[in-house]
């Protein structure tokens, strides 16, 4: 008998270690597969978003958008900013120093940026948002460019991305002597929001990805390998100098936008003690245009670089005769738009066509790419091919 169980006992102490270690194998192997398969599916699904040449299904950009918003892992404790939460409560403290630092001399730049960049900002993130990508991405038009689109760098670059020639062509855009889509805000903000979503494909990190980028995959990859890690914050001295500032800029652009004023509209500090709106529409014409204008109330969720787009109008020269244009119909629910005699006529003429483009972009269902072109001023711009 006592043999019996001294058996019984043995075949129970067999089994359960056989069963626990086949759970602790479980335990560490099912994860790996599980997100390598998630993974897998993830890629697929923004293939399927890069590729197509429709505005992409409404279900597959949902779940691009959750999981795209994880990519701020290393940046936001929560994966993704909280406006409602204290901004210091959720940064990675790596950020903090430089942050402080970068404020001090671009501070100001910026929030006047928040002001007369709003249009800008809609614009780019009504793109985004198309594309399941994070609003934040915006601020990296902002580091490139100052969202000017007639910015050129020193060795080619060009526009508010940025985009070097061969890798506007690699995404749809047209570079040639005579038309640089570069240039086009709606035509280079859809391939911007296409390359990024290329390299999140690689990186999974927005903070990778933004040094990426700017220095290019491969330089990211050296340093992963260099490194033995995929955190920013522990490859970052494995990257050129100019890519790892380049994602601390991303970082404070970010803080000093969002971390200050909540978000990054002109409302933040628009309304006086007595809560009316303090922004107006200024009168900036000289006498000779005034004569020559003329003006007509308009009211609706008009977009001012939607306008000029339709209208073939430097947005500079639009911005011209109707300053804060964005903000006061925004705050107001009207503006006394005021065009030259012809850009008039032809808005009157497109006016519900022109209205219609702007909620469908405001909704986020705008295709892709549109069809017009906006036309930028390129002065002293040098001939790239």
């Amino acid at each position: 008998m006592h043999s019996i169980h001294k058996e019984v006992k043995k075949i129970l102490i067999t089994y359960c270690s056989v069963f626990f270690s086949s759970l602790l194998f479980a335990q560490n192997s099912l994860p790996e597969d599980a997100v390598a398969k998630d993974t897998l599916v993830e890629n697929a699904a923004i293939d399927e978003v890069i590729k197509t040449r429709t505005a992409p299904k409404k279900e597959k950009i949902q779940y691009v958008s959750q999981v795209t918003k994880y990519g701020f892992k290393n940046l936001f404790s929560n994966s993704s900013y909280n406006a409602t939460i204290p901004y210091s409560a959720q940064i990675n403290p790596n950020a903090e120093t430089y942050i402080q630092d970068y404020m001090r001399h671009h501070s100001k730049h910026l929030t006047n940026m928040k002001g007369w960049g709003q249009p800008y900002f809609s614009l780019i993130e009504n793109i985004l948002v198309q594309y399941g990508l994070p609003k934040e991405l915006k601020y990296i038009a902002v580091i490139e460019s100052n969202l000017n689109p007639a910015a050129t760098s020193p060795v080619g670059a060009g526009g508010p991305w940025q985009f070097m020639p061969y890798t506007a062509r690699e995404f749809g855009l047209t570079v040639s002597s005579y038309i640089d889509d570069r240039r086009d805000y709606y035509k280079s903000t859809h391939a911007a929001a296409k390359y990024l979503l290329t390299l999140y494909k690689q990186m999974h990190d927005w903070l990778l990805v933004m040094a990426a980028y700017n220095g290019g995959p491969g330089r990211v990859y050296s340093a992963m390998k260099k490194s033995g890690s995929k955190n920013f914050w522990s490859l970052q001295y494995y990257l050129p100098e100019e890519s790892r500032t380049y994602v601390k800029r991303f970082i404070a652009t970010h803080y000093v936008m969002e971390g200050g004023a909540g978000v990054t509209t002109v409302g933040a500090n628009m309304y006086n003690e007595n809560g009316t709106t303090g922004i107006k529409q200024v009168n900036q014409l000289t006498e000779a245009e005034l004569e020559e204008v003329e003006m007509l109330p308009v009211s609706g969720k008009f977009n001012s670089l939607i306008i000029a787009k339709n209208l073939l109008m430097d947005i500079i020269a639009f911005n011209h005769y109707n300053p804060n244009f964005d903000a006061v119909l925004s705050s107001s629910g009207n503006y006394e738009l005021r065009l030259p005699p012809d850009k008039m006529q032809l808005f009157v003429a497109n006016k519900y066509t022109i209205l219609n483009e702007c909620v469908q972009v405001l909704l986020g269902g705008a295709s892709v790419p549109p069809v017009n072109k906006t036309v930028y001023p390129v002065k002293n711009q040098k001939k790239k091919t």
